[in-house]
């Protein structure tokens, strides 16, 4: 049976509304909250005296989990319905939230620096865990109230509710630290916010009816692979997370390695970053009802190849680089590279109606570019400068640019069907 959006219950039981569709979106609010690894990373790393690679693997321990629990939570939608794994992905949201607090409340002394170390460690990856399933669930929990033509639009839409997260946690830090000297207050304010979320979608009553349960294997959903257009839309996330959360992590230390700026100030970095990728967001919304995906990802593809060139002109100026030119680089790739996920996976989505979750749970592996890029470009910086990791970055995006140029292929008649 087709897979198609929930229509209202006619006992009024639960709805698809614009009421329901509230909770919903507050829930990627709380999406969010995976990007603040990147400002606190940038934190934790002089504090215990990391390397850029050693502080990178910060990162990879939030989105090493999309590789290995991606695929079972498409599984486990089948079973428990989406809404029900947006909660449970809440939860452990929660918890990763306050064992950071924890571990800067009871563990404040120099001699608990390492137990501190230990609960930031595990709080992270309690963040991919929540973030792994929220993120499989919640994209295809939104498809339920909107048809295939809107998908793109109403997933960017999403993406900008998201990005206030993103672009909130790097202020409230800065100005935590500035105020009290506890940059980790950002942990207990996204606490308190999480757990608002978790009871607004607990109360929401959302009708999944029109859901297909149909049963499913682990096995089964990786064959999708076997279809090039599911492949280049996942290669495509992979890409797109992996420049995200790089260039989250990266770009300041981008700006420190060449300008005598402070950390505080070069956190800025992140939030024009996400300030940019929140304009994109809200005008890709707009846009992506009027203009077709593949003039929508061409678009994204030339602007992300043009931050990369920026990048790349600042690092290799020796001697009083053009500062402007790295901030236009930083508002270009976040501008670019915010409707990259919106665009890929409606694509696979449409490609196989029927079997979203399990399309939406392999579609959230690619988010282990988050895993893969951090560690390679901390590696690249460590070898070679910033001009190393800002070549690593470049990499996704020539990516999305190559295939934005060869659109027709994401569009032509699938090689594999229902594999």
């Amino acid at each position: 049976m087709a897979q198609t959006p929930a229509t209202t219950n006619p006992k009024g039981a639960s709805h698809t509304g614009a009421k329901a569709i509230v909770p919903v979106m507050f829930a990627f609010f709380v999406m969010g909250f995976v990007d603040l690894v990147g400002t606190a990373t940038n934190y934790v790393k002089p504090e215990f005296n990391l390397s850029d690679t050693q502080a990178n693997l910060l990162t990879t321990m939030v989105f090493f989990w999309f590789l290995i629990f991606s695929v079972p939570t498409g599984v486990l939608m089948n079973r428990i319905g989406r809404r029900r794994t947006v909660l449970l992905s809440i939860l452990v949201t929660v918890g990763a939230m306050l064992l950071p607090v924890i571990a800067y409340t009871a563990c404040a002394s120099d001699g608990a620096k390492t137990a501190r170390l230990v609960l930031i460690v595990i709080g992270f990856i309690l963040l991919g865990i929540g973030n792994t399933l929220m993120q499989v669930s919640l994209n295809p929990l939104l498809a339920l109230f909107v048809k295939g033509d809107q998908l793109a639009s109403t997933l960017t839409t999403g993406q900008f509710v998201k990005a206030f997260a993103s672009l909130f946690a790097p202020f409230i830090a800065s100005w935590a630290s500035k105020q009290f000297g506890k940059w980790w207050l950002l942990f207990a304010i996204y606490l308190v916010i999480g757990i608002i979320g978790y009871v607004l979608l607990a109360l929401d009553k959302i009708d999944e009816s029109g859901v297909t349960s149909s049963t499913t294997t682990i096995a089964r959903c990786f064959k999708l692979l076997a279809d090039p257009v599911i492949l280049l839309c996942f290669l495509g996330i992979v890409a797109h997370v992996g420049v995200d959360v790089g260039v989250n992590a990266q770009a300041p230390r981008i700006l420190m390695e060449h300008t005598d700026i402070a950390l505080e100030t070069a956190t800025n970095a992140t939030m024009v970053y996400f300030i940019a990728r929140m304009i994109g967001c809200f005008t890709g919304g707009i846009a992506l009802k009027k203009i077709s995906n593949k003039v929508g990802l061409r678009i994204c593809g030339v602007i992300m190849v043009l931050s990369a060139v920026c990048f790349a002109v600042f690092s290799s100026v020796q001697t009083n680089p053009p500062v402007a030119l790295f901030w236009i680089a930083v508002a270009l790739v976040g501008f670019g590279n915010s409707n990259v996920f919106s665009l890929f996976l409606s694509q696979a989505l449409i490609t196989e109606p029927e079997r979203q979750n399990e399309v939406s749970g392999l579609m959230m592996m690619g988010l282990i570019g988050g895993a893969i890029f951090p560690p390679l470009m901390g590696a690249a910086a460590g070898g070679m400068g910033q001009i190393g990791a800002i070549l690593v970055m470049s990499i996704g995006c020539l990516y999305v640019f190559v295939v934005s140029l060869a659109y027709r292929v994401l569009e032509r008649p699938k090689a594999v069907k229902n594999a």
